[in-house]
């Protein structure tokens, strides 16, 4: 029977959870959507219930799926003998989003979506000493998605603050499966309140949110084992797996481009051909590009960048902070390009994958001169998110509509390139990765800003990732 483990991915749009054989091998995957709602003044939120229900619904799911693996249904199986056994699991997800903990660990309020407006009013009492250096001390550009600007948010609405501990939404998975309250290194400094040089907590800022130093729990590397699944609570293939925090998504991704093309899949899940990442790249002069909800451009560098580099990126909405990799940093250009297509395809009524695929082709065969000048997209910076449409003309269709909506993502991407430029030496070439990678227009409109794109086989590079990550905790692979 072969080894397993699992990465678990806690994306904006579907929670994935991936398990692989001791080789690499993809042995099973369940998915299930991200489980949002609009609280009552119309913040995108998530319930404690809510997400710890949809990572118990995914559990349930690879589990059957395991049950299964000899042929045969779940019952047969059982009764032929014990199911495989997973492991470890590493859990990975989005940054920003998280909890609040009292001291009773209680969540204190619903996590907001990393893209979610709230706390502007925060945003703007931040006083102008600490504002002036936030980007240079904490590598983030200051904004309603800083972590540390909802904790301000929900301070200002009475929350419980003063003794309470953060947890990212990967964080408080671990923690809910049967682990300890731990924060991981690339994880934590997406909340703001550390300093890049030291990687300790921001004292001055800490003051002016009104915690304490306990805000961030004890900080362990990316990928370090911090205890067992408690088996009581999680489906018998994963009972007593090993738990690790895998980081940071967008850095747990790019992982997964540093293993190589996996045999057999040549063509991704929508039967387009997809070329085998370039192995022999450096990371470091490659932008690993994920495109899911968000869009972020990332490169790997093997130390921080100056105060100074990181004031003048953060004046446009780009990022340095440790990456996954102990010892290693990563420079993250963002925009929001995913959400407005996204959007783009509600309004539409776009909803299913036929009607995905035929305004896919219909993109594709636009003329190169077809008129498009009379629409107008906005919304895609990182600090915006809000689609917003002017269309002037008659000549409109939904093929004209996207595709405005990618030469839109097109400015963005171009933007932030030149930026990076002068601070970094120029990439020589771009992996494209994540969900959006499945339209061939979306690959056309990205290989004409980006240099040498290719496209990453895997339809799970984030879960995949994380399940290299669980990989590396067996003791054959130590």
């Amino acid at each position: 029977m072969p080894t397993l483990v699992a990465g678990l991915d806690l994306g904006s749009t579907r929670i994935k959870l991936l398990v692989l054989d001791d080789r690499g091998e993809e042995v099973a995957l369940s998915r299930t959507a991200t489980p949002w709602e609009e609280d009552e003044v119309g913040a995108v939120v998530l319930t404690e219930d809510a997400l710890v229900s949809a990572v118990h619904e995914v559990l349930d799911d690879a589990a059957r799926q395991l049950a299964t693996l000899d042929g045969g249904d779940a019952c047969a199986a059982e009764a032929a003998g014990p199911s495989p056994r997973v492991e470890v699991l590493s859990v990975t997800g989005m940054g920003e989003s998280g909890f609040l903990l009292g001291p009773d660990d209680r969540v204190v309020a619903p996590a907001f979506a990393w893209f979610d407006r709230t706390g502007q009013d925060a945003v703007e009492a931040l006083p102008a000493d600490l504002r002036a250096q936030f980007p240079g001390r904490t590598g983030l550009p200051w904004g309603v998605q800083v972590s540390a600007a909802k904790i301000a948010h929900l301070r200002d609405r009475g929350a419980p603050v003063a003794d309470a501990r953060w947890l990212s939404l990967p964080e408080f998975v671990v923690h809910a499966l049967g682990g300890p309250v731990v924060a991981e290194r690339s994880l934590a400094a997406r909340t703001g309140l550390l300093q890049v040089e030291t990687g300790q907590v921001w004292p001055e800022l800490l003051e002016h949110l009104g915690v304490g130093a306990q805000v961030v729990p004890p900080l362990v590397d990316a990928g370090t084992p911090v205890g067992r699944v408690d088996a009581a609570r999680v489906p018998a293939a994963f009972g007593q797996a090993e738990l690790s925090v895998a980081g940071h998504d967008h850095l747990v991704s790019s992982r997964a481009s540093e293993h190589g093309h996996a045999p057999g899949d040549d063509d991704d899940e929508h039967g387009h051909a997809a070329a085998a990442p370039d192995t022999t790249a450096s990371p470091g002069g490659r932008y690993h590009v994920s495109l899911g909800t968000a869009e972020v451009l990332l490169r790997v560098i093997d130390t921080p960048l100056t105060f100074e580099a990181r004031s003048r990126l953060g004046a446009y909405l780009i990022n340095c902070v440790p990456h996954v990799v102990p010892g290693r940093w990563v420079v993250v250009a963002g925009v929001k390009t995913g959400l407005l297509m996204r959007r783009t395809l509600t309004m539409l009524g776009m909803v299913d994958e036929p009607s995905h695929r035929a305004l896919d082709e219909a993109v594709l065969a636009l003329p190169a001169d077809a008129p498009s000048t009379g629409i107008t997209v906005t919304g895609a910076r990182n600090d915006d998110g809000e689609l917003a449409l002017r269309i002037g003309t008659d000549e409109v269709s939904p093929a004209l509509l996207m595709r405005a909506v990618l030469e839109h993502g097109n400015e963005e991407i171009a933007r932030l390139v030149q930026v990076l430029d002068r601070e970094l030496p120029p990439a020589t070439s771009a992996l494209l990765t994540g969900g959006w990678t499945s339209w061939a227009s979306v690959r056309e409109a990205r290989g004409r800003v980006l240099p040498r794109l290719e496209v990453s086989h895997r339809s799970q590079d984030t879960a995949y990732g994380a399940a290299v990550s669980a990989l590396s905790l067996l003791p054959a692979h130590r």
